[in-house]
């Protein structure tokens, strides 16, 4: 007789009921999970320190495999693990950078594709350091906004300066997409520093425009990080965000340009940052982004 399976409400929250494990464990899995609970380098609305957990209770509506209306069953036979949250001091930022770049670490050697389960965009910078040995690696980041300024409030590290920290830090990192950029507020200076480093920086108008000649604009047969800002989706589809703004990527836009890297690139990580679940009463934000991150796995293990 066959475990009683529980329903997506019942039983222990993983991340897509896989085995809890240890981030530096004997273990090997084909995806794992880890938490990164930290918002203290927001500069709105907190909330994204509940993101893992809420992320973690959403995943349990979509577990793998997946069986579409082709009939076509995908993610047969891809292990997962949950290597549960980053253990992080509550108001020592530069620990908690070490911290999560440690665990990152630790779980790149036990697993093909690291899952990265934020938190503000700040964390997005420890998460690369993990990264400084892949050859030549390329960010995909779906984003409102740039995250590319030197200092904000004269802080070095807050969640807009994840990938200016990054570029500085990591030389084998030679190019960063961002796709979805728009709003009011743009950092002349980062705009001009991103460019200036051959970054390419699409605005949405040019998504809601020709959507697939944005898709053409993006690496192909590189090594690439994806990095999912939830504010990079428009707030009427998500709106459980610190800093929403206006005509973002609906679901299938923000899919179809995580789909293209999947297909046409070595996917080496992938994270989800900046969802607030708090700010959103009805919990949809959390299940599209637990869907989100199952959809895009899909398309790496195809």
């Amino acid at each position: 007789m066959s475990a009683p399976t529980h329903l997506p409400y019942g039983g222990i929250a993983t991340f897509a009921r896989a085995p809890l494990v240890e981030p530096g464990g004997d273990w090997q899995a084909d995806v794992a999970a880890l938490g990164i609970p930290f918002d203290i380098a927001l500069g709105f609305r907190p909330g994204a320190r509940f993101a893992p957990r809420a992320l973690r209770e959403a995943s349990l509506r979509s577990v793998p495999p997946f069986t579409g209306l082709d009939g076509v069953t995908r993610l047969a036979g891809v292990t997962f693990a949950d290597a549960g949250d980053v253990v992080l001091p509550s108001l020592e930022p530069e620990l908690a950078r070490e911290r999560i770049t440690q665990a990152a670490r630790l779980l790149r050697g036990r697993c093909r594709m690291p899952v990265f389960l934020g938190g503000d965009h700040s964390v997005s910078f420890p998460l690369l350091r993990a990264f400084d040995d892949v050859p030549a690696l390329h960010v995909v980041q779906l984003d409102a906004h740039l995250d590319f300024t030197d200092t904000r409030n004269d802080t070095r590290y807050s969640n807009s300066s994840p990938f200016r920290r990054a570029a500085e830090a990591l030389p084998n990192l030679v190019h960063i997409t961002t796709v979805g950029l728009r709003g009011l507020r743009f950092d002349p200076e980062a705009v001009a520093a991103a460019r200036a480093r051959g970054h390419a920086l699409v605005p949405m108008t040019d998504v809601q425009a020709d959507l697939h000649a944005v898709l053409e604009r993006l690496p192909r047969g590189q090594n690439v990080y994806l990095s999912v800002d939830v504010d990079g989706f428009d707030p009427s589809v998500v709106p459980g965000t610190s800093s929403p703004e206006p005509d973002g990527f609906t679901y299938a836009q923000g899919m179809a340009v995580l789909a293209a890297a999947a297909r046409h690139n070595t996917v080496v990580g992938l994270d989800l940052v900046e969802l607030a679940p708090n700010l959103d009463p009805t919990g949809r934000s959390e299940l599209l982004m637990a869907r989100l991150i199952m959809e895009t796995l899909c398309e790496v293990f195809a």
